[in-house]
């Protein structure tokens, strides 16, 4: 029983298997980038067979980050760093706690020959020039006197020692709020055409809807296009109400989102509304008698009692500009034709044109004469909206990890002991360090010292 479990925990206290997991997670990353995901997978379906698609559907290969495959590595390499960082951290710990004393003759053994000097200065002055030294360089020092003796102790890094500890616990902490996210999180869409509000969204996994706890306005969707027709940039101009008041608002743009009471919004999308505007002007022997705007479907009434009614709206018919196409009936008779808005410029290019092709003259039913001052087509923003509990998590854990890799790459736990021994009419003056990493950087702080100890010891004579 115990053999099992030594097995079982050097399995998981293995670096082999972190770097299998974490090669395993960068490689699904990598599946994950390439391959369209969730609804952009949507037009991959058109270019692979029935069945390869649904086997790479079943395979969760089309919503990677949430698949079983990826939720099970994650687990995998928080137990591999749970049972690493216990199975290492005790050593740590010691270290850590363990006090050195000052006067170790120990670690001047086996001393490369240039780790010693000699010179002629008196030794207080030596003690007070390594002393300042000392304090200049590390944080704290101790210094002791024994048998005509003098010993230094400084150190400096001793909390590196947890640098690596710190790291395991920002991944940790990471994999934690991404799980939160998975969990309590959601995720949902929603459309809103210029000048509505709307206070529920669709969540994406099902038919279900959910009630925010604030309205949502557009109170202005902008785009701009590129000369071949593509759009170049949009936005809405969103405000935010609860009970008929504002809280908020602001500009969403593409990769801009804004965020309210933990929901963050996105622009996703955009569309025409089916809420086209046609604006008439209705002369009747030349004399004006109503000015009407109307939407698709829509009917209205002339003085007479003819009805009058839009059956299309079309912002650029046969590139002859805004255009709309109404049905005129009367007791006695009916007329369908268009209504062109630049009708003085059409005639101008077109002279004729008019009367040769009765669907394209206004005034089709006398005595009446239709002008088309104006078409008003209005948009829908597409919205994506989520809300994840677990980014305060996330943020946590990416402090954390800052700060592990400046304490890993940046620092190191090194122990400088110095020795002064007084020998007639001159000292010896000795130094060694230790450090359990970094041994070149340890080597050059010796040397620092001992360049330093000379130039200084020389100019105090």
């Amino acid at each position: 029983m115990t053999t099992k479990k030594s097995a079982l925990w050097s399995f998981f206290s293995s670096v082999q298997l972190a770097v299998v997991l974490l090669s395993l997670i960068a490689f699904f990353a990598v599946i994950g980038t390439l391959v369209p995901q969730r609804e952009a997978a949507v037009e991959l379906a058109g270019r692979l067979s029935p069945g390869m698609f649904s086997f790479l559907d079943k395979m969760q290969i089309f919503d990677l980050y949430h698949s079983i495959w990826f939720f099970l590595l994650m687990i995998l390499l928080a137990v591999n760093l749970i049972v690493c960082s216990l199975d290492r951290f005790p050593m740590a710990w010691r270290r850590f706690r363990l006090r050195p004393v000052t006067s170790d003759e120990n670690v001047y053994k086996n001393l490369p020959e240039e780790n010693n000097f000699q010179t002629t200065l008196e030794s207080f002055r030596v003690k007070a020039v390594v002393a300042d030294l000392l304090k200049k360089r590390f944080r704290r020092f101790e210094s002791d006197d024994e048998r005509g003796s003098s010993f230094f102790y400084a150190e400096k890094g001793r909390f590196s020692l947890f640098g690596v500890y710190i790291v395991h616990l920002s991944i940790l902490v990471l994999i934690a709020g991404a799980l939160i996210g998975f969990f309590s999180g959601l995720e949902g869409y929603v459309n809103i055409i210029e000048g509505r509000t709307v206070n529920a969204l669709n969540l994406r996994n099902g038919n279900e809807t959910l009630n925010l706890p604030f309205d949502v306005r557009c109170d202005k969707f902008s785009i701009e296009f590129y000369e071949n027709g593509a759009p170049k940039s949009y936005q809405s101009d969103l405000t935010f109400l609860r009970n008929n008041q504002v809280i908020s608002s602001g500009k969403l743009r593409v990769n801009h989102p804004l965020e309210l009471e933990g929901f963050r919004f996105y622009q996703a999308s955009y569309g025409a509304s089916p809420e086209i505007k046609a604006t008439l002007t209705v002369l009747k022997n030349g004399k004006k008698t109503m000015d009407k705007t109307i939407g698709l479907g829509e009917i209205f009434n002339l003085p007479g009692g003819e009805a009058v009614q839009v059956i299309r709206v079309e912002e650029n018919l046969m590139r002859m500009g805004p255009a709309v196409k109404l049905v005129v009936r009367g007791a006695q008779e009916e007329a369908a034709f268009w209504v062109f808005q630049q009708i003085d410029k059409i005639r101008e290019m077109n002279p004729g044109m008019v009367e040769q092709v009765p669907m394209f003259n206004p005034g089709s039913f006398r005595p009446y004469l239709f002008v088309l001052t104006g078409v008003e087509e209005k948009y829908y923003t597409g919205l994506q909206i989520t809300r994840d509990p677990g980014t305060p998590v996330v943020f946590a854990a990416a402090v954390l990890l800052i700060c592990g890799l400046m304490l890993v790459l940046f620092s190191y736990f090194r122990q400088i002991w110095i020795r002064i021994d007084e020998e007639k009419d001159r000292s010896k003056i000795t130094i060694a360090g230790r450090s359990y990493k970094n041994r070149e950087g340890l080597e050059r702080e010796v040397r620092y010292l001992l360049a330093e100890l000379k130039n200084n010891l020389e100019h105090s004579k």
